[in-house]
């Protein structure tokens, strides 16, 4: 029998209650509606998950097409321009939305949104069915940066600042925040909720908890977790900052 080759190291594992995909181990895949580019995906329903969560790593010109779904994007890296393609527009230009980093957009199921990479460019993208409430009008496009997204210390910790990306209210069945932790701030204690969440690191480093585990996370990281799934964060010396997806608003 020859000789087993050794093994590659990767920081990636996965329990019945949370995922920790790290980047060493990303395998990058086509999607249906992707073009001139690929995606990492990150969570789905295969995982447990009840979202979908991918990084699509665009080349210059790289476009994807419309979904079904609710979908939101967040720009990573790089620029893009966002087309809304509607019949209202047949006789004129339709709208174009240039997106730089830090840029975010809310696209409803009713969106006819196209999105076109300027320069080789990153977006993490959320997408859900999503789950009316009865008497309760869906929610409206939005389109912006987080730079114009409220800014508030979380339960009065000054060291630990959380942007709300999506308006409040019922209408949408899921909240998006960036979470920003100066060098040493902690979340002021484990949460144990229904909510799962999808989470990816996008400056710094921080030790995470998930369950009874402690892991070492930096930038580029991905974390799933499951409802209930007990949860912590403490940053280290650099402090970091995330954006966190979780499931609201709605009976569990």
């Amino acid at each position: 029998m020859p000789p087993l080759t050794q093994t590659a190291a990767t920081r990636s594992i996965l329990t019945p209650t949370h995922l920790l995909h790290t980047p060493e181990s990303f395998v990058r895949t086509p999607l249906p509606g992707l073009t001139g580019g690929l995606a990492i995906v990150h969570a789905c329903p295969a995982l447990g998950a009840r979202f979908l969560m991918y990084t699509a790593e665009l080349e210059p010109s790289a476009t994807l097409a419309p979904c079904p779904n609710q979908r939101f994007l967040y720009v990573l890296s790089g620029t893009a321009q966002l087309t809304l393609e509607d019949e209202n527009y047949a006789d004129r230009e339709p709208p174009t939305h240039q997106l730089r980093p830090g840029s975010y957009a809310y696209l409803p199921p009713a969106a006819n949104a196209r999105i076109e990479s300027q320069d080789a460019s990153r977006l993490l993208l959320l997408e859900k069915p999503y789950e009316s409430l009865p008497y309760t009008d869906p929610p409206s496009l939005l389109i912006t940066h987080e730079d114009e997204a409220p800014q508030s210390p979380l339960e009065g910790a000054e060291a630990l600042q959380v942007r709300t990306l999506l308006p409040p209210g019922p209408a949408h069945d899921f909240a998006l925040n960036t979470l920003t932790y100066a060098p040493g701030a902690a979340l002021p204690q484990v949460e144990v909720h229904y909510m799962e969440h999808g989470l990816l690191m996008l400056h710094g480093e921080a030790l995470y908890l998930l369950n009874q585990t402690w892991y070492p996370t930096q930038q580029g990281d991905f974390i799933w977790m499951a409802p209930f799934c007990p949860q912590q964060c403490i940053a280290t010396a650099q402090g970091c900052k995330y954006l966190i997806y979780k499931n609201f608003n709605r009976t569990p």
